[in-house]
């Protein structure tokens, strides 16, 4: 334990992720005769932190393009969407308690991957999907263990010569006075 000390260090505390599927149902000004596409843009969301969970609030755009009066003339619907999901949060080591960071983290930006005109011919029905992961970031410790003040690595030199041979034959690097005269130095 002489040798053991504690470092108190910022880290990510618990995650959590979450894959939402819903079907948002639209209503148009003009009865449907075809979808000719729908997509969505503008997602926006914010975190906040409760208990085990991570609240996750957020909207986005739906736009559907789409030909009305007997396929004679299009337009594209656009409808705001707001969901809530709750993000369940799984601890490594359990709450530290402290001051506590949220950070989420889109995986999947909502997407359509069906757009229908419902049954009664009159709304859209749009499935969306979503994944987010959220992070918590809190204070922890992290132990290490420290060697005395003397403690030095081994390195390992091998012999090393000034000069790889004595005959003086221009062979090898020269020392530092060698083959100057000696009044100039």
């Amino acid at each position: 334990m002489k040798n053991l000390r504690q470092i108190v260090t910022k880290a990510v505390v618990a995650k959590g992720k979450k894959r939402s599927e819903s079907t948002e149902v639209l209503c148009p000004p003009n009865k449907p005769s075809g979808i000719l596409g729908c997509w969505i843009i503008n997602h926006h969301h914010q975190a906040k932190k409760n208990g085990n969970y991570v609240e996750v609030t957020g909207k986005y755009d739906i736009n559907v393009w789409y030909s009305h009066h007997d396929h004679s003339k299009t337009s594209v619907y656009t409808e705001t969407i707001h969901y809530r999901d709750r993000i369940r949060l799984h601890y490594r080591d359990g709450s530290t308690g402290s001051h506590e960071e949220v950070y989420v983290k889109v995986i999947q930006q909502p997407n359509c991957t069906e757009a229908t005109i419902t049954k009664c011919g009159e709304k859209f029905s749009v499935c969306v999907e979503r994944e987010l992961l959220a992070e918590v970031v809190g204070e922890t410790k992290v132990c290490i263990q420290v060697h005395p003040h003397d403690f030095e690595e081994e390195w390992h030199f091998g012999d090393e010569s000034s000069s790889s041979s004595s005959s003086g034959h221009g062979k090898g690097p020269r020392s530092a006075g060698e083959g100057k005269d000696s009044s100039s130095l």
